[in-house]
């Protein structure tokens, strides 16, 4: 197992992982402490637990937007979700928020 050393907004964290995977989780850290960055600057979170909830969304957003594109359907054109679906996407989003809460907490911490 290696590790290696990341920053994200400007909190260091070593993290373990897969011989020869050091240079992913670089470049990955890399992506997502510049959408943290953006989000920061913009004012829009007033903790970092939000800052941390809304990353994820953004990232998540480009996730769900790339695989649309890659199945062929554009993300305009997609039918809008059921009633069932918003919910559950609610509750989804909502133990999210809590999870992500509960990391920050134990991050600042330590």
């Amino acid at each position: 197992m290696a590790e290696v050393n990341i920053s994200l907004n400007g909190r260091a964290y070593e993290i373990a992982c897969d011989q020869g995977q050091e240079g992913r989780i670089v470049d990955l850290a890399a992506y997502i402490d510049q959408r943290v960055q953006k989000i920061a600057r913009s004012g829009g979170a007033y903790n970092d637990s939000h800052l941390l909830a809304l990353v994820a969304l953004v990232l998540a957003d480009e996730l769900f937007e790339a695989r649309e594109i890659a199945a062929g359907a554009p993300a305009a054109a997609k039918a809008p979700a059921s009633k069932e679906d918003e919910q559950a996407l609610a509750k989804l989003l909502e133990n999210l928020s809590k999870r992500i809460d509960g990391i920050a907490q134990r991050v600042q911490a330590a």
